[in-house]
């Protein structure tokens, strides 16, 4: 899961990786026993690939970060948050198709 588009995100680098960073990030809380899980992940990829540069994507697995779950209300999962200049701008729960993650992107002004 580690490329050049993924970050891999912990307790221990979440404020240099998401609240500092220059641009957007896509955060994908995400188990490995979560089946719709399963299917976001693919498509979160693909979107740090088409954005690559403008948009960067981090996952978290709630089990290993369970204090950043709880942190950011956590109740299922997948859960996708978009932040923006280290501020929470919107949120989607569950799995869905491309389109819906795109939308989160340009709807709330993410310049790609």
């Amino acid at each position: 899961m580690s490329n050049e588009q993924i970050t891999v995100g912990t307790t221990e680098n979440w404020k240099k990786e998401v609240e500092q960073a220059d641009l957007p990030v896509l955060v994908d809380f995400w188990a490995a026993w979560c089946g719709p899980c399963r299917m976001v992940s693919p498509i979160i990829d693909s979107l740090g690939k088409k954005h690559q540069g403008k948009v960067k994507i981090v996952k978290v697995n709630v089990d290993e970060n369970q204090d950043l779950a709880m942190k950011y209300g956590i109740m299922s999962i997948p859960t996708i948050m978009l932040f923006n200049k280290g501020r929470l701008v919107d949120s989607a729960i569950g799995a869905a198709k491309a389109e819906y993650y795109e939308r989160l992107l340009t709807s709330n002004n993410i310049s790609l």
